[in-house]
């Protein structure tokens, strides 16, 4: 059974971009630390996304894009790294538990998933209850996010939604179902660099 549900903000549609966009930067800026292991690979990374000047680290950020690679193709993206800002958001806020990726990039997935578009993670913080990191997840909402409850497979599920999509809320108690389809290319990967 899947529960669906818009999560609503107090600007119009007409300005719900440019209140995202405002109430983004009232976020707090992470550490940029993320320790994450990768369960179907078996693969971990532990680095900060950011350079000492405050710019994205590209060799983290290729490091981070290969963990989250398509599990059953192979293929590896560059993911939004805002994602990755959230991901060091939750890893800051929960003391700096490792935080295991059940899910990144999907290139075998249908083209209406976030995870398709390298804009989605699924995963679980170690020695953290679901309903906790599901809480705090959405207090990082600003207006352009999905966030999913997964009680049965024992996850959260994170995402950036397509440009003038609002938030979105579901809980799905189904258990894990795969699709086959094959699509089209995202955005090619990062080039590590040293």
């Amino acid at each position: 059974m899947i529960a669906l549900w818009m999560a609503s903000t107090d600007a119009g549609a007409t300005s719900r971009g440019v209140t995202a966009k405002a109430e983004r930067s009232n976020l707090a800026r992470p550490s940029g630390d993320v320790w994450v292991y990768a369960e179907n690979l078996g693969e971990q990374v532990k680095v900060n996304i950011y350079k000492s000047d405050g710019s994205f680290n590209d060799a983290a950020l290729a490091q981070l894009d290969d963990l989250f690679r398509c599990v059953r193709s192979g293929e590896v993206r560059a993911v939004r790294p805002q994602l990755y800002e959230h991901l060091s958001r939750i890893y800051d806020h929960f003391g700096g538990r490792r935080i295991d990726l059940i899910s990144g990039f999907r290139f075998v997935d249908r083209s209406s998933s976030r995870h398709y578009h390298a804009s989605a993670m699924d995963i679980r913080v170690r020695g953290v209850s679901l309903r906790a990191q599901y809480a705090y997840a959405a207090t990082l909402d600003t207006g352009d996010m999905g966030l999913g409850f997964y009680p049965t497979s024992n996850f959260i599920h994170v995402d950036f939604r397509a440009p003038g999509e609002p938030s979105y809320r579901w809980v799905d108690r189904s258990g894990n179902k795969r699709s086959t389809t094959k699509r089209s290319h995202t955005q090619p990967a990062r080039k590590y660099t040293s």
